[in-house]
């Protein structure tokens, strides 16, 4: 059962592997996307096609039809990655060896819907993929497994997405055969030591000039490619892509201290942020070079 990009490589995995027979995917119903809003399936969905499987598309995982299709297939196992919808402990106690979730975090920290983004925007040094056993509660259940990696300097929302995809589908293809033989001793988590991931907004991605450079800098990075952060110049949106830390200049919050190919250097609450990656609004991606060839920035002018 998975619905986000983060699903696909798990279920690639457990279809690549002789000793996993997939039965069949759920996952949420087609989108509307684009221009033209047309449904579009999900990557789980695209995945499960082309393998031959049959796909179930319930609009609740609640709905009785879809518990009554789990429950013909019979599973011994269920498997959850990125579904989008808390499960009913209908489906919880139906297979046999119960419900395994993929979560991109070393619970019990960052329980919740944006694990990735949160352990950036918080300067988190490491994260990392758990494989727990599903309960009733909101990624509250026992684990079975964890794996670490560290977050590095060039780390976005994006990349680090992709890679835990891959610990976690990797981990999965591990952790199963020794839970379904009972060689995994399931830990409870430490419910005093968790944390709540919530939900990103588009208005997490404001820029407050205010605050320290390095938390800027994360949320920029924590933030892309979704929502993106902003900030306002001269009355207009501007979208910024990539950034790093001046350590040295000080000025007024918001205020631009230095404009040259290098990037735009803006003062902080503490230190400096370089923007090197820009975007005018209705405009495309430009490096700071390219965006100071068609808007001239003066020393002094300030973002908001």
């Amino acid at each position: 059962m998975g619905t986000a990009p983060l699903a696909q490589p798990s279920l690639e995995a457990l279809l690549a592997s002789p000793e996993f027979e997939v039965a069949a995917v759920a996952t949420q119903p087609d989108r509307p996307k684009g221009r033209d809003l047309r449904l579009q399936p999900s990557a789980v969905k695209q995945t499960a096609l082309k393998a031959g499987l049959p796909v179930l598309q319930p609009l609740k995982a609640r709905d009785g039809a879809f518990i009554d299709q789990l429950r013909a297939l019979a599973p011994d196992l269920i498997v959850v990655a990125a579904y989008g919808q808390i499960l009913p402990p209908t489906i919880l106690e139906l297979p046999h060896f119960g419900c395994l979730n993929v979560h991109t975090s070393l619970l019990p920290k960052y329980r919740g819907a944006a694990p990735i983004q949160w352990a950036i925007l918080d300067g988190e040094a490491e994260t990392g993929v758990t494989i727990m056993k599903m309960d009733a509660g909101l990624d509250t259940g026992a684990i079975l497994a964890q794996r670490a990696t560290l977050i590095a300097p060039e780390d976005n929302a994006a990349t680090l997405h992709d890679r835990l995809a891959g610990l976690g589908a990797a981990l999965l293809t591990e952790t199963i055969p020794l839970c379904v033989a009972g060689g995994i001793q399931p830990q409870p988590q430490d419910n005093s030591r968790a944390t709540y991931a919530r939900k990103i907004t588009k208005e997490d991605g404001r820029l407050d000039w205010t605050q320290p450079a390095r938390v800027l800098w994360n949320r920029v990075r924590g933030l892309t490619p979704w929502p993106g952060t902003f900030t306002h110049l001269e009355g207009r949106l501007l979208k910024i892509w990539r950034a790093s830390v001046v350590p040295e200049p000080r000025g007024a919050p918001g205020e631009v201290l230095l404009a040259d190919k290098s990037g735009v250097v803006v003062a902080c609450g503490e230190q400096a942020l370089r923007l090197e990656e820009l975007q005018r609004e209705g405009g495309r991606r430009m490096s700071a070079a390219e965006f100071l060839a068609g808007h001239a920035l003066a020393v002094g002018a300030q973002f908001q």
